[in-house]
């Protein structure tokens, strides 16, 4: 073939897809039309929730990569030889809490209802009603209206805040660590995130009636970790110490965790994860809300620190790193409920302050009432997020839309006070309630407690078969 005939092929094949897309053409510039501003705006809004949708994702990962920081800051401060138990329990929370929290719980916590619970959406069913409003226009409503709020997808909305019901149930992990029979605390975790967890988070966020009230919990300090805490509280007093933490005389003694590297490793994942924590709990990429809440959060956590740290100095004559440990999750608890609506020095008094009350509370917890609780995870969760919500009450602005009343420290006298109080108070009520419940029936039917032997041999020999670290000789016995 020539060249001139190469180029004479060529030349009638463009011409004849010129002829072919002509027509195509002249229809789309006869349909073609200017845009209009509802154009552009509709366009706007749906790049909008394709943003948000991406962030509260993102945010969502982070939270349930806490699950992992849970899990190290447990295994760190208990003994080696339950180390592969404790893992476990962290790893089976999020995996049956997300079955029962897509079945049942994120039903009862979201849907319509009534002032006390839900009562539709189960297996993540949404229906929608036609109401007639008084204008005579007909609006269309879902039974997940109490996240109306939000438009990013329910599915979405659903994943979000199926890793914050995870978190409430992975808190009392640790305080019970040790000495639970596995399958018991398994049927625990089902019930919490079925139960316990989504009622009183639907008073709260699901349009119930401490929301109604004007009780606010931004992200979670009473919804989440108060709830954790005081359920960590009554399953360590219903399941009672460890063997050897009490001597005879009725004094406690130091059971040493195994790795403090990776409760510290546990601790900065956590602190990361309150990133996706706080800030995501805004569903929307509202850039001054989320960037002032990333600094109130950070510098209650780098106070908390501080506090614990100096307040064991003090009381112990040492820098203790445990406390310090705690004191950062308790700077981190404090503020989740008030982190929207406080200024940054507002933030470090919160922070602050819950690193000194951790290490006052550890002690009170350990000391006066005898309820032994490896990690703290009564006093970081349980004491510091009923805290964290009273702060909102003395340090909130009361400035920007939908917020709080102002805080007694703004002039806004005792009235957010004493709702936040109201809340902290009837949280507190159910959770215990709830918890007498579960871990009573479980002591007396298949047993909460592991025989006294697994317990001095370990409970991943006894439960699991094989230990964390294999070719290290660990010690059995009793703490002397």
């Amino acid at each position: 073939m020539t060249v001139w005939t190469k180029r004479l092929l060529c030349a009638s094949t463009l011409l004849v897809g010129i002829l072919v897309t002509l027509p195509a053409m002249a229809a789309d510039s006869a349909a073609a039309r200017p845009l209009t501003a509802q154009d552009v705006q509709t366009a706007l809004d749906s790049k909008s929730i394709d943003l948000d949708t991406i962030w509260v994702l993102l945010t969502a990962f982070l939270v349930m990569w806490m699950q992992a920081g849970f899990a190290m800051v447990e295994t760190g401060f208990t003994r080696a030889k339950n180390a592969v138990n404790i893992l476990m329990k962290n790893l089976l929370d999020y995996c049956f809490g997300t079955i029962a929290f897509w079945a049942v719980g994120f039903g009862l916590m979201f849907s319509v209802g009534n002032a006390f619970v839900g009562d539709s959406g189960f297996f993540l069913h949404e229906t929608t009603v036609e109401a007639k409003q008084a204008d005579g226009a007909m609006t269309t409503t879902s039974n997940f209206e109490p996240l109306a709020w939000t438009k990013v997808p329910l599915e979405a909305k659903f994943f979000f805040q199926l890793v914050f019901a995870a978190t409430a149930a992975t808190i009392v992990s640790g305080a019970m660590a040790e000495r639970t029979k596995f399958v018991s605390y398994m049927v625990y975790s089902i019930f919490i995130s079925l139960v316990i967890y989504p009622v009183s988070g639907h008073w709260i966020w699901g349009g119930g009636w401490l929301s109604k009230l004007g009780m606010w919990d931004f992200a979670g300090s009473t919804v989440v970790h108060s709830v954790g805490g005081w359920m960590a509280l009554v399953g360590a007093f219903v399941l009672g110490p460890r063997l050897g933490k009490y001597a005879h005389d009725g004094k406690p003694r130091a059971i040493p965790g195994h790795n403090i590297p990776l409760a510290a490793l546990g601790v900065f994942i956590l602190w990361l994860g309150w990133f996706g924590f706080n800030p995501g709990s805004t569903m929307s990429v509202l850039r001054n809300d989320i960037s002032h809440i990333v600094c109130t959060t950070n510098a209650a956590a780098a106070i908390g620190a501080v506090t614990a740290l100096v307040a064991s100095k003090w009381i112990f004559g040492k820098w203790d790193a445990g406390m310090a440990l705690n004191g950062t999750l308790a700077g981190l608890v404090a503020i989740t409920a008030p982190c929207a609506w406080v200024s940054i020095s507002g933030s470090l008094m919160i922070g602050g302050i819950a690193g000194v009350l951790v290490v006052l509370s550890i002690l009170f917890v350990e000391h006066i009432l005898k309820i032994d609780d490896p990690v703290g995870a009564i006093s970081v969760h349980g004491v510091c997020g009923a805290f964290g919500t009273l702060s909102l009450g003395l340090w909130s602005t009361g400035t920007g839309d939908g917020s709080p009343l102002p805080g007694l420290f703004y002039g806004g006298g005792f009235t957010q006070l004493f709702h936040q109080a109201v809340g902290v108070g009837a949280v507190f009520c159910w959770a215990v309630l709830g918890g007498l419940v579960v871990f009573y029936a479980l002591k007396y039917t298949i047993s909460l407690r592991v025989s006294p032997n697994e317990e001095i041999e370990g409970l991943d020999i006894g439960e699991h078969g094989y230990g964390a670290y294999h070719g290290f000789v660990l010690s059995t016995t009793p703490e002397p």
